[in-house]
């Protein structure tokens, strides 16, 4: 009996101790505008829990978050930069004439923005030592080349984040791993091309 519910007791600690690890890390950045690149991190070394699983998860946590720390919270700071620079385009062309040419561009990039990040962020959790012009190369390629994958990872976190508007402290301790941790799933499903290259080589 004991040994049926040990993967169990494991599965729950692993969900609790992340959640706990997130809501350390991460939710304090949240009412710190200026500081949330530097959640990237701390999303990444969720990704690395969940790819170490079975095995040690604060230990894996925070080595991943010192790992990722520079890439990561650079990726972050690339991201948040263009969706403030696409979003105020957004603004300046709605009511427009040119706007609705322009509109649904801008909202495209976002999505790609979004997408590239996401991915990177797995890809970093995967592969700490690989360059970040290639992971933002790859990511790209892949969430354009496998959307019907990245879709469903998007509309995850979308969800996640209509949870955390609306009840911030109970989202991270309840919802955050088990919904992170399908994002995560599915992104390494995408990254797989360049995971695991079919000659051996990797990112």
């Amino acid at each position: 009996m004991r040994r049926h519910l040990g993967p169990i007791f494991d599965l729950t600690y692993l969900v609790l101790m992340t959640n706990v690890l997130l809501s350390v890390t991460v939710l304090p950045l949240f009412f710190v505008p200026l500081a949330a690149p530097l959640a990237a991190p701390a999303l990444c070394a969720a990704f690395a829990v969940f790819a170490g699983h079975p095995g040690p998860v604060a230990g894996t946590f925070l080595r991943a978050w010192w790992a990722t720390l520079r890439k990561a919270t650079a990726l972050g700071g690339l991201a948040a930069g263009a969706l403030v620079l696409l979003g105020a385009d957004i603004r300046a062309a709605w009511g427009r004439p040119a706007g609705a040419a322009l509109i649904p561009v801008l909202a495209v990039l976002i999505v790609l923005v979004l997408a590239t990040t996401l991915l990177s962020l797995v890809a970093l959790a995967e592969r700490p030592g690989a360059r970040l012009r290639d992971v933002l190369r790859a990511s790209l390629l892949l969430s354009v080349r496998r959307w019907y994958l990245t879709l469903p990872s998007l509309l995850v976190l979308v969800l996640f984040q209509g949870l955390f508007m609306a009840k911030p402290v109970l989202a991270f301790a309840l919802a955050a791993s088990p919904l992170l941790y399908a994002v995560w799933a599915n992104s390494r499903y995408t990254l797989a091309p360049v995971l695991i290259h079919p000659q051996g080589r990797t990112l």
